[in-house]
C-alpha cells in the first residue's frame, strides 16, 4: 500500500488516486520551429526513470483535484505533494 499525502485531504491510500502521468513541458503550438517530432515525443514517449521524478495524480475519490507528486519510482517513497498549478497541468488536464 502506498500513503500519498494529499495536501487537502491528508494521508490517503493510493486507491483513491489515478496517476494521469509524467509531467514534462509541452511544445509550444504557437512556435513554428516546433516540428511533427517534438509533438510525437511529447504525446508517446516516456521517460520511466528509475529514481525521482514529478508526476500527476486525480484524487478521484477524495478532493477531486489535481496534485503534482515528487515520487520515488524504485522504492515508491513521496517527498513532495503539492496541488497542481494550472500553468503546470498536464494539457487536457485542466
Amino acid at each position: 500500500m502506498m500513503l500519498i499525502p494529499c495536501p487537502h485531504c491528508g494521508p490517503r491510500d493510493s486507491g483513491e488516486f489515478v496517476w494521469t502521468g509524467e509531467l514534462h513541458p509541452r511544445p509550444d503550438p504557437d512556435d513554428t520551429v516546433t516540428t511533427p517530432a517534438a509533438w510525437r515525443a511529447y504525446l508517446y514517449e516516456r521517460d520511466n526513470p528509475a529514481g525521482w521524478t514529478s508526476e500527476s495524480w486525480y484524487h478521484r475519490f477524495g478532493c477531486r483535484r489535481y496534485l503534482v507528486v515528487e515520487r520515488h519510482t524504485v522504492t515508491g517513497e513521496i517527498r513532495r505533494c503539492e496541488p497542481a498549478r494550472r500553468d503546470r497541468a498536464p494539457e487536457g488536464r485542466r
